[in-house]
C-alpha cells in the first residue's frame, strides 16, 4: 500500500463524513450564501480544523466564487490546498544527533498509546538501517514494562527495564549507558502516562529530562507528545501544559483511523506551532506514518483513489 493510499485508509472516517457534508451542502446551493457558508463552517468545524482554518478555508472559497463564478468553484480542492498550505512549514523529520546517540523521550497523558508508539517509532528506525534501543519508564501503569518487552521481542530491540515502581530516571540513566556502549543510533524512552493538570508528576518528568541531560549533554534531543486524535480540541490543552514544563519538539498523532476529527490535526499545529512529527493510522507495526501535509491535505478532501 502506497503513502496515499495509507493516509486515506486511516482518515477515512473523518473524509467520508466531511466530504459527504460539504458535496450535499455546495451541490444544493448554486451560490455561495450566507446560509451556506454556515452550513460549511459547520461542517469544518465538526472536523475539528478549528476556527482559525476554517475561517481560512472560507475566505479562499469566496475569492474564488468572486473571481471564477460558481462553474469555476470546486470547494474541496481549494478546502485541501488552504490546508496543505497551512501545514507545509511542519518540520516533520525526526532530529538526528550528529554526535551519535539520539535521545527521544516519549511523553503524553494516560492512554494515549505511548508504548505502542514507541515500538512502531523504534520499528519506523529499524526500516532505515538504523540501530534502537527501548527504556521502560513507565514503572507505574501495571504491565507496561512487560508490555514494551513484548513488542521488543516481536521486533528484536533490546528493551533497558528495572522492577515495577523503580524509580524512572534510574532507568532512563541506564538507558542510556547501555545504549552508549552499544553505539545505537537511538535511545527510545517510553515514560509513564500522566495527567497535565497533576504538578507532581510534571516535576517527576522534568526530574527524569534533567537526569538524561547530566548523564548524556543534550538529551533528550527530541521531546515528542503522543496525542490521542480521537479527543479533537482537547488534545490543544494537553500539548499547551506539556510544552511548559518539558519543551516539546515534536507531535505524534495517534487513532486517526477511529474518529470522524482527524482535521483536529491541522488545529493542533496551527495553534500550537509545535512540528507533527508521525501521525498513527492503524494498528500494524508499519502504521506510524512520518507526517505529509500534501498527503494529509489530500487524504482529508480529495476524491481521488
Amino acid at each position: 500500500m502506497g503513502l496515499f493510499q495509507k493516509f486515506k485508509a486511516g482518515l477515512a472516517k473523518t473524509h467520508a463524513q466531511l466530504t459527504h457534508e460539504i458535496k450535499r451542502i455546495i451541490t444544493r446551493s448554486p451560490r455561495l450564501t450566507a446560509s451556506s457558508l454556515e452550513e460549511l463552517e459547520a461542517a469544518l468545524l465538526g472536523a475539528d480544523l478549528g476556527v482559525s482554518m476554517t475561517a481560512q478555508i472560507l475566505a479562499a472559497a469566496k475569492v474564488a466564487f468572486e473571481t471564477q463564478g460558481r462553474t469555476g468553484l470546486d470547494f474541496l480542492e481549494i478546502a485541501s490546498r488552504e490546508v496543505q498550505s497551512s501545514l507545509s512549514a511542519n518540520h516533520a523529520a525526526l532530529r538526528k544527533n550528529p554526535a551519535g546517540l539520539t535521545v527521544i523521550s516519549i511523553v503524553g497523558v494516560n492512554g494515549t498509546g505511548k508504548t505502542t508508539t514507541s515500538a512502531k517509532l523504534a520499528r519506523l528506525i529499524q526500516t532505515r538501517g538504523e540501530t534502537v534501543l527501548l527504556a521502560a519508564c513507565d514503572t507505574f501503569r501495571a504491565g507496561a514494562i512487560e508490555q514494551l518487552k513484548l513488542w521488543g521481542a516481536r521486533l528484536s530491540v533490546e528493551v533497558i527495564a528495572g522492577a515495577d515502581k523503580a524509580d524512572p530516571a534510574a532507568i532512563a540513566h541506564d538507558a542510556v549507558t547501555a545504549a552508549l556502549a552499544r553505539h545505537a543510533h537511538y535511545l527510545l524512552i517510553d515514560t509513564a502516562g500522566r495527567l497535565h493538570t497533576k504538578h507532581n508528576l510534571m516535576k517527576e518528568l522534568e526530574k527524569l529530562h534533567r537526569v538524561l541531560d547530566k548523564k548524556f549533554p543534550g538529551a533528550p534531543h527530541e521531546v515528542l507528545l503522543v496525542l490521542d486524535g480521537s479527543t479533537g480540541m482537547n488534545a490543544i490543552n494537553q500539548a499547551r501544559e506539556f510544552h511548559k514544563s518539558v519543551p516539546l519538539t515534536g507531535l505524534v498523532i495517534t487513532k486517526l483511523d477511529g474518529t470522524s476529527k482527524g482535521g483536529a490535526v491541522v488545529a493542533i499545529q496551527r495553534e500550537l506551532g509545535i512540528p507533527i512529527k508521525f501521525i498513527g493510522l492503524g494498528e500494524q507495526p508499519d502504521d506510524l506514518q512520518p507526517f505529509d501535509a500534501k498527503q494529509f491535505a489530500e487524504a482529508l478532501f480529495s476524491e481521488k483513489e
